[in-house]
């Protein structure tokens, strides 16, 4: 479709290896940068993210926090996708504003001095921020909508380390732009995505920040759900988000805020729970009183600062800019929530239940070094064996019910047209 060199910093991460697969999906030559070429656990996937693409995808070595590798990273490029982002601790409060907010500015102007010296051609950069940098606060303003024109206050003392950094590389972005000379300016659009869901492409991906929040919920590692509301929205919209900024002219000069809807932690268990749990999964459902979240506040600091201010409360979001002028349709959240779920089973983030219906059946996992197609086939063979059992007891008294009705149902059928019975304990498909 198009020889241009696009350029995704932090292509090995949750998103930027979706925005990476996207651009290879459309044609386009891709460049990516990695910290380190020697980390095959990381550069693997990203090679075969798409087998068949048209120009094989190029990987460069080069960190946020070191001027080397940039300018051959930029090097020729004509856009560049900047994803990659320090991450600091989201849950420490009193931390020296240059500690948290310095390295962040300063990786942001490293990649775009790199373009602005080495790479003449670049005409647009589609900066990744975040949501975080529109609104932080644990307490959202009644009635009020949050939209592109708004900004967190990095001076509040509710605003966590994570969110001042967004703040700081986006602005350090918007301010270097709007300082170049005419002859050496190029455009900007800005990313802002909500709480990104959806499935990861890697292993390595089981430390992003919602794949974690998931394998919780999947593994049963808490025993109830709190009463907080997330806005949402999905990984694979968020790298469409990049590519159509890429290029529309609208885009450039503007912030996009991406958002499928707000969504309840139990809402999240309840999507979850139908689709896994007939699988063997058991997901905890139970809404934990506000007592109970207080309580685990006293000793989880995370619980304490995260969510106990935020019991309630839901932050009302316009994602117009999404849908009109990027053209992004929002995935409907229950396909976000469950593709995510089988992604992670599939490639080993979350456990693999006896019932589990087959590897990729949903989540369209790269089959990474044949793994995949392996695991496709042998579940293919237990399926065929008729050998599901429940994952534990307790799970297999809540199924009796279920799973009884349909075998009495398929005996009667026998009876009448004189089969003879299956034998006892029989399970059927």
């Amino acid at each position: 479709m198009t020889e241009e060199v696009i350029l995704v910093t932090g292509v090995s991460g949750y998103l930027g290896s979706h925005v990476a697969k996207l651009l290879l999906e459309e044609g386009y030559r891709v460049r990516g940068t990695v910290r380190s070429l020697s980390n095959e656990a990381k550069v693997a996937p990203i090679k075969n993210l798409v087998p068949d693409a048209k120009f094989p995808i190029e990987l460069v070595a080069a960190d946020l926090t070191s001027d080397e590798g940039w300018d051959k990273a930029v090097e020729g490029c004509t856009g560049v996708m900047h994803v990659a982002s320090p991450f600091p601790d989201a849950t420490q409060r009193v931390v020296p504003e240059e500690e948290v907010m310095g390295p962040a500015r300063e990786g942001t102007l490293r990649v775009l001095k790199a373009i602005t010296a080495h790479a003449p051609t670049v005409k647009r950069v589609v900066l990744t921020s975040s949501f975080a940098a529109v609104f932080a606060e644990t307490v959202p303003e009644p009635d009020k909508v949050y939209n592109e024109e708004c900004w967190s206050d990095v001076s509040s003392t509710t605003i966590d380390s994570y969110s001042k950094s967004k703040v700081a590389a986006e602005k350090a972005a918007w301010d270097y732009v709007k300082e170049l000379p005419d002859d050496q300016k190029f455009e900007l659009a800005v990313i802002n995505p909500t709480l990104i869901m959806g499935p990861p492409l890697m292993e390595t991906h089981k430390n992003a920040t919602s794949v974690a929040i998931m394998n919780q919920l999947v593994h049963k590692s808490i025993p109830g759900v709190a009463r907080v509301s997330f806005p949402v929205c999905d990984v694979r919209d968020v790298a469409k988000a990049h590519v159509k900024a890429l290029t529309l002219p609208e885009a450039a000069g503007n912030r996009h805020i991406i958002l499928t809807e707000n969504v309840w932690m139990k809402d999240m268990a309840m999507t979850i729970s139908k689709e896994f749990r007939p699988q063997g999964y058991s997901i905890p459902t139970t809404q934990l009183p506000y007592f109970v979240c207080w309580l685990a506040g006293c000793v989880n600091k995370g619980m304490r600062n995260n969510v106990l201010p935020r019991i309630g409360k839901v932050i009302n979001v316009d994602n117009k800019r999404m849908k009109e002028v990027l053209g992004v349709e929002p995935t409907p959240v229950n396909n976000t929530l469950q593709d995510m779920v089988y992604a992670m089973v599939d490639l080993g983030i979350s456990r693999k239940a006896k019932k589990y219906k087959q590897a990729g059946s949903r989540a369209e996992v790269p089959a990474v070094n044949g793994e995949v197609e392996e695991e496709k086939k042998e579940e293919v063979k237990e399926e065929n064996k008729k050998e599901l059992e429940p994952e534990d007891k307790e799970e297999k008294k809540e199924g009796e019910i279920k799973e009884d009705k349909p075998a009495e149902q398929e005996e009667e059928k026998k009876e009448e047209t004189g089969e003879e019975e299956k034998k006892e304990g029989e399970t059927e498909k």
